[in-house]
């Protein structure tokens, strides 16, 4: 199997009913995806396959031999951060951060499609990503202000080991 994962060609020797949650994880050492409920229920594994968000879960590598898959470490970097990482981060909208990853990647893949969505459609494309700890009014103000074109050049996030992270010019 073939895939290109955060634009890095990959042959898999995995077996071809394997998911794609568990060869990204297992065999690329890509762990930003994580392994949730197992049935597609929690969003939790998402990633973009071909420009679309689905769960990786769900996939088996048979089903994507030959596509681009773009998985929450393609998006950006810890010091170079993509606009809806940083507005997660500026409104608070990651608590434990497990669920992060899967809203980041179905937001990330609203705005391509919709640069301007209205707070219903924001939440119909968060529908099935479950998180227990922000209750999601967080999560939606960051993408709105993603969407209404809000600057987070200013966000410089900071960590040094052992301290906590910091983010300039956002209120403790």
């Amino acid at each position: 199997m073939r895939l290109t994962v955060n634009t890095v060609e990959h042959e898999l020797v995995s077996p071809p009913l394997t998911s794609l949650l568990n060869a990204l994880r297992d065999e690329l050492d890509i762990t930003g995806p994580k392994v949730g409920c197992q049935d597609g229920s929690c969003g939790t594994c998402s990633v973009i396959v071909d420009g679309e968000p689905r769960r990786s879960c769900l996939l088996p590598l048979a089903m994507v031999d030959g596509a681009e898959v773009t998985t929450i470490e393609g998006l950006g970097a810890p010091r170079s951060l993509h606009d809806v990482q940083a507005a997660f981060h500026a409104y608070y909208g990651s608590q434990c951060g497990f669920c992060t990853p899967g809203m980041v990647i179905a937001t990330v893949a609203l705005l391509e499609r919709n640069p301007n969505p209205s707070r219903e459609q924001i939440q119909n494309a968060l529908r099935g990503h479950m998180c227990r700890c922000t209750g999601y009014v967080k999560i939606i103000d960051a993408v709105e202000a993603v969407a209404r074109g809000e600057s987070f050049e200013e966000l410089e996030v900071t960590r040094s080991r052992g301290e906590e992270a910091t983010a300039k010019g956002v209120p403790a």
